[in-house]
């Protein structure tokens, strides 16, 4: 069932987008054409989405607060103090979700030998992630990852103090807190699996420079049986008051790249209004820039990669709560990082039930109409039993949103006619007999195309 529901955020960008001129499109098989709307909220998701406690998410920061630090060279022996305890408990706490839903979660050690750089002793770092696979169904090689950082520091006081205590709850005990949640209920709502299958991560070394998520993008692009589908990152989601003023625990932000139509936009897209309908009330505000400014997060070296990557970070900072001994638990609002949790598990969840991302899109001009009729084509999507067409999605270029929608069926071309497409961006996806539909991927003209913009210096 539909449900046409919206934040007043999102209401107002997609109000705008059904406002503008409709565009004129030939009577052709199959001729209907239908505005985007919200995505069918599938009630398997929406449980899931219920089910995220703000109690456990509680007891997980007060857990890794109580670690001291858990700063990346920090003590590993301890059972009490330090990153190695930290990594153990968090292990433990993803076996023990493994354990209730039958072994349906895959929990490992993911580590990585770096030398920090930005240090001057240039030590090395045991760096290691700790990863919960809930394998897909039907496309087990098509992979969502969502990841939070578990390691912090006070390194606006010191770099390389890995003793003096770093409570980090916001930076990123908060994002942490997320990622182990979402595992929670949706190995416990799906323990068979979605079709595709969720990588749920807590890496470390992020703040020595994104050391553990690179190594972790690294695998999987060097994996050439893994289509990465997303990534998401969540860092910094804990604080509603500003440094400045300000209360703020309606909305969140999230962070993509460039280019404006490509895979990170794409996902901000789906994000804000997946969002929208399972978690109506709570907006998602996208910013169209990798990230904040000479700031950077885990989702940028899945970025450099070319998949779709975006970072959820709270919308007022304190920067006076982050990197410092000052970055405690008291200044985290539990029930803002829930609502943060709800809307990365109805992404993710609405990602890994959905096909994938069409593939080997081709845009030709028609010379016979005197090139303003273009030809589409694209390749099937493959290890999709529940398939049920393709729609072509058409948005303004000043556009937040797709403004009109035509579905096309399960043919693999198609002509659109009578359009300025000059003036559009032209995008493909793939939907299923639910409703799940896929990330758009753009008729882009290589031609026109930036090269990835460099990234900001990792934070």
């Amino acid at each position: 069932m539909l449900r046409h529901r919206l934040s007043s955020a999102v209401a107002a960008l997609v109000l705008l987008g059904a406002a503008t001129a409709p565009v004129p499109l030939a009577a052709q098989e199959p001729t209907a054409a239908t505005p985007p709307g919200l995505p069918p909220v599938d009630a398997r998701i929406q449980a899931a989405v219920d089910a995220i406690s703000a109690d456990r998410m509680r007891s997980t920061l007060e857990h890794l607060v109580a670690f001291g630090t858990r700063h990346t060279l920090s003590d590993t022996v301890s059972q009490t103090r330090g990153i190695g305890a930290a990594r153990r408990w968090i292990h433990a706490t993803l076996e023990d979700y493994a354990r209730r839903c039958d072994g349906c979660l895959e929990v490992s050690y993911d580590p990585h030998d770096v030398v920090i750089q930005r240090f001057a002793s240039h030590p090395t770092a045991h760096v290691v992630n700790v990863l919960a696979r809930l394998r897909g169904s039907s496309d087990p090689d098509r992979v969502v990852v969502v990841t939070g950082h578990y390691d912090s520091c006070i390194c606006s006081v010191s770099q390389e103090d890995s003793t003096s205590d770093a409570p980090g709850a916001d930076d990123d005990g908060s994002g942490t807190a997320v990622v182990l949640e979402v595992a929670r209920v949706l190995s416990e709502r799906f323990p068979h699996g979605l079709p595709a299958t969720i990588v749920f991560g807590a890496v470390a070394g992020e703040e020595q420079g994104l050391l553990g998520s690179t190594g972790l993008a690294d695998e999987l692009a060097a994996d050439t049986s893994v289509v990465v589908a997303a990534d998401m990152t969540n860092d910094i989601v804990g604080d509603v008051r500003g440094q400045k003023g300000g209360v703020d625990s309606l909305r969140v932000r999230v962070f993509a790249g460039e280019p404006d139509d490509g895979p990170a936009r794409q996902l901000g897209r789906f994000a804000a209004q997946t969002g929208a309908a399972y978690a109506p009330g709570f907006a998602v505000e996208l910013i169209e820039r990798l990230d904040r400014i000479q700031r950077g997060g885990d989702h940028i070296p899945f970025w450099r990669h070319g998949y779709a990557a975006v970072r959820f970070s709270e919308t007022l900072e304190n920067y006076l709560h982050q990197h410092r001994p000052d970055d405690r638990l008291e200044f985290v609002s539990v029930p803002y990082v829930r609502r943060v949790a709800q809307v990365n598990a109805a992404v993710v969840a609405s990602l890994a039930a959905a096909p994938r991302t069409p593939t080997g899109l081709r845009m030709t001009r028609v010379m016979e109409s005197g090139g303003s009729d273009w030809q589409l084509a694209w390749e099937a999507v493959p290890n999709a039993p529940d398939l049920a067409g393709y729609e072509v999605t058409i948005r303004g270029t000043t556009e937040p949103f797709v403004s009109r929608v035509v579905p096309v069926g399960m043919m693999t071309s198609y002509t659109l006619r009578d359009t300025q497409a000059d003036d559009l961006w032209i995008g493909l996806r793939a939907y299923d007999r639910a409703g799940h539909r896929s990330l758009i991927a753009s008729f882009h003209n290589p031609e026109a195309q930036p090269a990835a913009a460099s990234a900001p210096r990792p934070r």
